[in-house]
């Protein structure tokens, strides 16, 4: 295997991080039944806020630590906690992405997907 070349299920578990601290681990994967992308890491935070769960893109990942099993993300604490939450009932429709991408201020994956179009 490649030195950065991992499965989702090694990967699932690593602790995650924001820029203030440690705020849960990664707790599954959302992968899109088109095109095989991974969209979205599941990020549990019960860890550090109780019992929620949130969605973060693998495009706003800064490192992987694959030695420390931990994935760094260059946004805060407050912002994660703050963040819309996911549940296994939650749909993901293209507005709950746009209200997503919204509230961490980043630009959706779908407008690069619409740009090579």
């Amino acid at each position: 295997m490649g030195p950065h070349l991992r499965s989702t299920d090694e990967v699932a578990g690593y602790h995650f991080v924001a820029l203030d601290g440690e705020i849960g681990h990664v707790n599954d994967f959302i992968i899109d039944d088109e095109t095989w992308a991974i969209r979205y890491l599941v990020v549990a935070t019960r860890n550090w806020w109780p019992g929620k769960k949130v969605l973060i893109s693998p495009k706003w990942i800064e490192n992987v630590s694959w030695e420390e099993r931990e994935v760094a993300i260059g946004l805060s604490r407050e912002t994660i906690k703050v963040a819309p939450e996911y549940t296994d009932e939650s749909l993901l429709t293209r507005d709950y992405e746009t209200g997503l991408y919204g509230h961490y201020n980043r630009e959706g994956y779908w407008v690069d997907e619409l740009a090579v179009v």
